[in-house]
């Protein structure tokens, strides 16, 4: 039976060749969407999860109130792991680590700048990483050793055994290679190419050496012997910071690792989300596109009633019960699935390399995942009979006596469904529409807003090597300008459009006892002020020609609001246990998150120890190529040993739209698809409509209507369709963006412009979806229709 089934089903398909490949193409495009938003998913959801004991790990994160708010960041003291371990129980390990920073390695003269983290041996027991040459209990205890993963190592010494050889970093310090590891998963949220001893951090960071419990510096890891103790540790926790530093009123909390990556985004320091919306969204937009697929393989098929019903009559005259019927209309369905999934796998495997370039992960199929293939099978079982669960059903309602004796088959019922489901399809791509209109609205006002400053032709140089020392920085600022390249050069302690280095140890007169505020520090060279092209909004800026200014500082707006100063040039402030003077207050500007307000901050005048870029101002005169080939040329003639690391400030600043950049562009392409196999669900309703109406669109010809009057005649009651699905996909849509919207402090407000777009677009989609088959009724010869008659 099966045999003939499946015969029965391959002449059927055969025969109508338009139908299949409308049916197998609708199907593979939504198999494939649903297979590499469900693959980028999982990639997501797997972070960090390849640990030994992941679930048992923890990052320790702050919660400090600052600006009217609590800020949460895992930033934490360098005293912070060994408090933990002597004083709060079932703590297994705890690491205190570096966040990893790019350093320059060198093999005789092979340079490369490397992703390196300082450690500790606790880091490698917590992580479990995996050793492929060396002694794991040995490594990081030795302060002058090195660890590189598989791929650095190959890097640096090819196919040579690279244990016991030397590395120099930095063009500072030899260090022996004592252990090489496999390479670091991508996903996994701390990611690094060599691992260093922590020992050779404080060698070459003497202020690290120092104790300071305001001092937010590292990284620190904990890992429990047991999850029983979370809740007890946790409750310890929560006051390590007032137990140790008096006026302190910052509270840690433990926060799992493998949770690290998914939500991050705090609120009142409790983590409410983040990278896990945008999942839920994908998740929600892959199974919805495939539920579209299905919606169009029910429309086409119907639309074809007409022309199987004498084949069912025949069928049940002879003897077929309607379950056997059920079982045939339901084995072309997953026949017609299985095509379209092997469709879907090759678009899959030829897009791939697409959307790794524009997530910047690498996205592949695992053939040897039982996952992989389980997931494949069950989505094509699954769209299959979902597919084909209705039709069948239809299709196998006919009576035979009816169809036989060649009576028109009352489909009313059907067309009813039908509409139903078109009008859901349309109110999907109409939200769609709506939401992504939204995203780039925000993202281009928050991009476009001021930040405070002028970051057009601004450049950022690393600092490195002797570069570092004061002399240097100084000759290269003033060859800088005087080449006519720039025409503005300062220093800075940190890339300007990254976030870190804070501190809590900041006091004034007035400050409420208890109070603990979180300020950003930053130290700043002269001309700062003139360089980036921000303003002062009183008194003057700090200089670091002299050391007139050692005890001075200046502070932004927000500083001065938080603080409450009334004539804060001159407000005598002590910061880090020193006693400064406020000479000076900066108007704000951008340096962490764009969409949230900006926080306090100190500027002190940088004596170069803490120098880690300089920005320079390009001369808007001059080509900008042969400027920053000049630039890179006094670099090199400063500093020869190290690669001119250099990046516009805009590049930068892009940064920090990635992840909205990233839900846009995935819901333009997405809903692309889904808007597209929603056209051809209106498709197949118009392709029903046509069907039936044919004889009434001929007598309509015959009495002299025109091809405008029966193309407006059909699509009237399409745009009726699309009407009801907007007013049903407004408030909807409306409810979605304002939730979305209401994470960011700097948002644009709700206008009307997305969902005139939206009308506008499902309109004139509709129609020419529609008039394409309305198109070939109209001009049929009406003779065709009525010689029966």
């Amino acid at each position: 039976m099966f045999k003939i089934n499946l015969k029965i089903a391959l002449r059927n398909l055969w025969k109508n060749k338009g139908f299949t490949i409308i049916n197998v193409g609708g199907l593979a495009i939504g198999l494939a969407s649903c297979m590499i938003l469900l693959l980028y998913v999982a990639y997501e959801w797997s972070y960090d999860k390849h640990y030994a004991n992941a679930d048992k790990t923890y990052v320790i994160y702050q919660n400090a109130p600052a600006n009217g708010k609590i800020f949460s960041f895992a930033w934490t003291p360098n005293v912070m792991a060994d408090e933990v371990a002597t004083k709060i129980p079932g703590v297994k390990y705890t690491s205190h680590s570096s966040y990893p920073s790019p350093k320059l390695l060198s093999v005789g003269d092979k340079r490369i700048n490397a992703k390196l983290n300082f450690a500790d041996p606790n880091f490698l027991k917590i992580f479990d990483l995996k050793f492929i040459k060396g002694n794991a209990e040995r490594a990081l205890k030795d302060v002058n050793t090195i660890i590189l993963t598989e791929s650095m190592a190959k890097k640096l010494f090819g196919n040579e055994d690279p244990i016991n050889k030397t590395v120099k970093l930095e063009n500072q310090d030899v260090l022996k290679v004592e252990a090489v590891i496999e390479d670091v998963p991508a996903n996994s949220s701390i990611t690094y190419e060599c691992l260093a001893p922590w020992a050779l951090f404080l060698k070459r960071e003497p202020w690290a050496r120092q104790p300071n419990w305001g001092n937010n510096m590292c990284l620190t890891v904990v890992q429990l012997n047991n999850n029983k103790f979370l809740a007890d540790a946790n409750a310890d926790m929560k006051g390590i910071y007032k137990r140790n530093q008096q006026g302190n009123t910052a509270e840690a909390l433990l926060f799992p690792l493998i949770k690290w990556h998914l939500y991050d985004d705090f609120q009142n320091g409790k983590s409410v989300g983040g990278k896990i919306e945008q999942l839920k969204i994908f998740l929600l937009l892959a199974f919805c596109i495939l539920l579209i697929a299905c919606v169009n393989f029910m429309n086409l098929s119907t639309a074809r009633s007409e022309r199987r019903a004498k084949e069912v009559g025949i069928r049940k005259a002879i003897g077929s019960t309607r379950k056997s019927l059920i079982g045939q209309f339901l084995l072309e369905s997953v026949f017609v699935t299985v095509l379209a999934g092997v469709l879907a796998f090759i678009l899959v495997e030829v897009s791939l390399p697409y959307f790794n370039n524009l997530l910047n992960i690498s996205l592949e199929i695992d053939y040897n995942s039982f996952t992989f293939w389980g997931t494949l099978f069950g989505l094509m079982i699954f769209t299959g009979f979902m597919a084909g669960s209705y039709p069948a059903l239809y299709l196998s309602s006919f009576e035979p006596i009816k169809v036989l004796k060649g009576l028109k088959i009352k489909s009313d019922s059907s067309v009813s469904i039908r509409k139903v489901l078109v009008v859901v399809q349309f109110v999907f791509a109409a939200c769609l529409i709506v939401c992504t209109s939204v995203i780039y609205q925000q993202l281009s006002y928050v991009k476009n807003k001021p930040i405070g400053y002028d970051k057009s032709n601004l450049v950022q140089i690393a600092v490195q090597g002797k570069m570092g020392n004061r002399s240097k920085l100084e000759l290269l600022k003033t060859q800088m300008l005087k080449s006519g390249a720039a025409t503005g050069v300062t220093f800075f302690s940190k890339d300007i459009t990254a976030s870190g280095n804070n501190t809590t140890d900041v006091h004034w007169q007035g400050k409420t006892a208890g109070e603990s505020i979180l300020f950003n520090n930053r130290g700043i060279g002269s001309d700062f002020i003139a360089t980036i092209g921000t303003e002062l909004v009183a008194g003057r800026t700090v200089e670091t020609e002299s050391k007139r200014d050692s005890n001075n500082i200046m502070l932004n707006e927000a500083a001065v609001k938080m603080m409450n100063l009334k004539n804060p040039v001159g407000a005598r402030i002590r910061f880090w246990d020193v006693e400064k003077t406020n000479v000076g207050v900066v108007k704000d500007f951008v340096v962490e998150s764009v969409y949230q307000k900006v926080a306090p901050m100190i500027f002190y005048p940088s004596y170069m120890d803490d120098v880690q870029v300089i920005l320079a101002r390009l001369n808007p005169n001059q080509n900008i190529s042969s400027s920053l080939a000049t630039i890179d040329n006094l670099i090199k003639q400063i500093e020869p040993d190290y690669p001119v690391k250099r990046r516009f400030v805009n590049e930068s600043f892009e940064l920090k739209f990635q992840n909205e950049k990233l839900l846009g562009t995935l819901s333009n392409w997405f809903g692309g698809f889904a808007i597209f196999i929603s056209c051809l669900g209106l498709l197949g309703l118009a392709l029903f409509m046509a069907e039936q109406r044919k004889k009434e669109i001929s007598i309509r010809k015959v009495l002299g209507a025109s091809t405008t009057n029966i193309l407006t005649l059909l699509n009237k009651d399409f745009i009726k369709l699309v009407a009801i699905s907007n007013l049903m996909a407004f408030p909807l849509a409306y409810i979605i963006i304002n939730k979305w919207l209401s994470a960011f402090e700097y948002r644009i407000a709700i206008s009307a412009i997305p969902f005139v777009i939206a009308i506008g677009l499902s309109v004139l989609i509709a129609i020419l979806t529609v008039s394409i088959q309305s198109i070939k009724v109209a001009k049929a010869n009406p003779v065709d229709a009525l010689k029966y008659e």
